[in-house]
């Protein structure tokens, strides 16, 4: 099942702060799903930026007004000085054995000649140079040595799934039974960092295995502190405005008033810009008080925005090009497009800083800690080339500064070389067309179209927002600004080899799977609306995969692999129905959105064989997975036969279309004739139930929204009715539980549920506990859609595309019937 539990909550501690919340999390650079950087505070200076993972990748952002500093932008980050490094690091040996210890084995005098040799990290899956480890459980000894035992902050740096135990020179620092996987850390108590003994320790750790993966690496760091964070003062936020493109924050800094502006332009009638990997961060400053000040500005950058983990070794440099002053830096090592998998960060390609060089900026690269110093005129500014964690600093001095504003834009773009591998083929992003296409080219487009590029974002902004208000209200509207960067910045976009559109998904935290059919459905509402040649991008590689003999079940694939690996089915386990539906209605969707059925007709072939497939099992389906999955399999599931009847009705629709009325009519009068056999077998009184047959229970049947939205007419507007009126006496604080076996929810498919409405009133009763989610949830993540509706807290999933869906009551109001 794709589960993730509450890696990143644990992460994210949320804090109190001056600002009311306004979404879980603030996108600010928002391009795919390895360049995606966020605030999880609703002040923008009271965290370090974060991927969507949780993991930190640090922005920082100072503004100097005559001498004094103040921090608008990040927190102090965490920097690590390696005691005992995490394989993450540096390799390292230990000695092991799978047969349980005589006692005491945990103790710096134990003798384990008799273990066996082998290095960390311990994994099942063998994705690297460590240990197979494939037994029930393990127990490792390894020793580092100390040279001063004087150190504060000391903390265990491990990984692990699942259960385990950690001693330090004997004494117990860690037990835990669950799996984290995702390196974490974990401060040691005062009386057991006073064991820590110059010259050699001794690191015990015991590990056991439950279920499922198995994996173990941990180690021994000091938290090194920031000497320059009681030197600087924190700027004063004032407010904070999201829109669909942009989110700007406005600060005092003393006399001075800053205006600190985070731009993706995912503009998606236009591929080009959409996919030019580039934001801006533009600093609008002026004085508050009548008088004249003397302003710097400065940006900051981490190298660990190009790295997976923090110990990997980078290269950096400054060097000018196409008038630009550009910072650079990546891996040392750069494995292109060598991992797969769903915690992951890239570490590949190169990341840019740049500004224009009339600007007079002064670029220089430091490891972190430094750059403060440096900014304040009080440290070094020399330019290092090579480590661990260093940042790309820019400051930009803006002279004296009066009541009229200044502006000062900083360019942040990423170069992942190549993106995507397609069936044994590596895919470049979607703007290099071919090797004249250079990221220097494109960061100078960046800036030479600045202005009108945000004047295009601000009408768009603003175009977005009245039309999402006028289809279900302003909190819908604020749902949807919320969901359209996410969405889109879960996505990549590339060229297939036959020369054709691919938009390809990663399954944020639900298992890493890349261009999942089950993920594409929800999304679609926004692509439908935006630009359908996004969502044919999203359709065709799983048309391929059949199409090219690659995949041969007479039913549709769930994935094409790994994320950014798609090189054929991932997941174990197919879900027939579920896919063959959703590939079958969103084609339809895409024939109506366009007016016509040319894309349907080029994979006609394949669309008829799953039509085939969904006429003999569709609709009363054998135990198998939907979409649903984490809630388990289940057999006759009333929702997914919903699925399997709109599907069929589409699939008539776009027959009929094409001009082929036998097949039409033969699959239309298929579907009708379902229809009245579900509402029996469904029947409960005053709703209908999860299961056929399955008396007492009850689920959203948010599938019966193409229906509506296509204008299909296969069900009567009753079932509509009964079901919502039933709904509306299910709700909890925080939104409609998905269905009668557990209170948790999904986001996504509420507002599809919602759109079934007949009134307003209706409609909101649905969508208010959700805007109440979103600005009272204290999973302070890229907003998830699947959470729990008594206390509002995430379950699993987070900055995942299918909040596009939110979107589904403007596709309503906009699709031609």
């Amino acid at each position: 099942m794709k589960r993730i539990f509450g890696i990143a909550a644990v992460l994210l501690s949320q804090q109190l702060y001056a600002q009311q919340q306004q979404a879980p999390a603030y996108p600010l650079i928002t391009h795919d799903p390895y360049f995606s950087v966020w605030s999880a505070t609703d002040n923008l200076n009271a965290s370090a930026t974060r991927h969507w993972t949780g993991t930190e990748q640090s922005l920082t952002g100072f503004v100097k007004v005559d001498g004094v500093i103040y921090r608008v932008l990040g927190a102090p980050g965490h920097l690590y000085k390696q005691l005992a490094a995490t394989a993450d690091a540096a390799p390292y040996e230990v000695r092991y054995t799978e047969t349980a210890p005589a006692k005491g084995w945990e103790d710096p005098a134990f003798s384990d000649a008799d273990w066996k040799t082998g290095k960390a990290p311990f994994e099942k899956e063998r994705k690297t140079a460590g240990t197979p480890w494939f037994s029930d459980d393990v127990w490792v000894r390894r020793t580092f040595n100390v040279d001063d035992t004087n150190v504060d902050n000391l903390l265990l740096k491990i990984n692990h799934d699942d259960n385990a135990e950690v001693f330090l020179n004997g004494e117990l620092i860690y037990s835990y039974v669950g799996w984290l996987n995702h390196m974490s850390y974990f401060p040691i108590k005062d009386e057991v960092r006073k064991k820590l003994r110059k010259g050699t320790n001794v690191l015990a750790m015991h590990c056991t295995n439950t279920r499922g993966g198995a994996y173990l690496d941990g180690g021994i760091v000091t938290e090194l502190k920031d000497k320059w964070a009681d030197k600087v003062k924190l700027a004063e936020q004032k407010s904070v405005e999201l829109t669909a493109t942009q989110t700007a924050y406005n600060f005092t800094c003393g006399k001075v008033d800053v205006k600190l502006t985070f731009t993706s332009p995912l503009l998606m009638k236009d591929l080009d810009l959409m996919s030019r990997p580039v934001s801006y961060i533009s600093y609008k400053v002026k004085a508050n008080d009548g008088s004249k000040h003397k302003v710097e500005v400065y940006f900051g950058a981490s190298s660990d925005l190009a790295v997976n983990t923090p110990a990997q070794e980078v290269t950096a440099q400054q060097y000018n090009s196409e008038g630009l002053s550009i910072l650079k830096t990546g891996t040392l090592a750069q494995p292109v497009l060598a991992k797969r998998g769903d915690d992951l960060r890239i570490d590949w390609g190169y990341l840019y800083v740049a500004v224009p060089q009339s600007a007079g900026a002064k670029q220089f690269v430091t490891g972190e800690g430094v750059a403060v110093g440096a900014f304040a005129g009080k440290g070094k500014t020399a330019t290092v080339d090579k480590g661990t964690q260093l940042v790309l600093n820019t400051t930009v001095s803006l002279g004296k500064v009066d009541g009229t504003e200044k502006e000062q834009v900083f360019l942040l773009g990423y170069d992942d070389l190549y993106s995507i591998q397609y069936f044994n083929t590596n895919l470049r992003p979607w703007w290099k067309k071919d090797d004249s296409y250079t990221i220097e080219k494109e960061l100078k487009k960046a800036q030479d179209e600045y202005t009108a590029i945000i004047g295009r974002c601000n009408a768009f902004d603003k175009e977005l927002f009245e039309d999402t208000k006028k289809a279900g209200g302003e909190k819908y509207a604020k749902l949807c600004v919320l969901g359209y960067r996410q969405s889109i910045s879960a996505h990549k976009l590339v060229k297939s080899p036959q020369g054709e559109i691919l938009f390809l998904s990663k399954e944020n935290f639900s298992n890493g799977c890349i261009n999942t059919v089950d993920v594409t459905y929800p999304s679609a509402p926004l692509y439908l609306i935006y630009n359908p040649d996004l969502m044919k991008g999203m359709l065709t590689g799983i048309f391929y995969f059949s199409e090219s003999g690659k995949y041969t079940q007479p039913y549709a694939a769930h994935d094409l692999g790994t994320y950014p690996l798609a090189n054929g089915q991932a997941y174990g386990e197919g879900m027939p129905v579920e896919e063959s539906g959703n590939m079958i209605i969103l084609t339809a969707a895409i024939a109506k959105a366009e007016g016509n059925a040319n894309y349907a007709k080029q994979h006609w072939k394949t669309l008829t064989t799953w039509a085939e497939y969904l006429l003999k099992e569709g609709f009363d389906p054998a135990n198998q997975l939907c979409t649903d999955d984490f809630a388990g399999h289940l057999a006759r599931n009333a929702n997914l036969s919903v699925k399997a009847i709109v599907g069929l009705g589409s699939y008539a629709m776009l027959a009929d279309m094409l001009g082929d009325k036998a097949t039409a009519a033969k699959y239309r009068q298929a579907a009708k004739d379902m229809v009245p056999k579900w509402m029996q077998l469904a029947d409960d009184g005053d709703h209908y139930t999860l299961a056929f047959e399955n008396k007492g229970s009850w689920s959203q049947k948010y599938n019966l929204v193409w229906d509506k939205v296509l204008g299909l007419d296969l069900f009567p507007k009753s079932v509509y009715q009964k079901e919502i009126k039933y709904y509306l006496t299910r709700q909890l604080t925080y939104g409609l539980p998905l269905d009668s076996r557990k209170n948790y929810t999904k986001s996504d498919w509420i507002i599809w549920t919602a759109t079934l409405a007949d009134s307003p009133a209706d409609f909101s009763a649905f969508i208010d506990p959700l805007y109440k989610y979103a600005q009272e949830t204290t999973s302070r993540v890229p907003i998830s859609d699947w959470h729990e509706t008594e206390d509002g807290k995430m379950v699993g999933f987070q900055a995942r595309s299918v909040v596009g869906g939110y979107f589904m009551p403007l596709l309503g109001a906009t699709i031609k019937k």
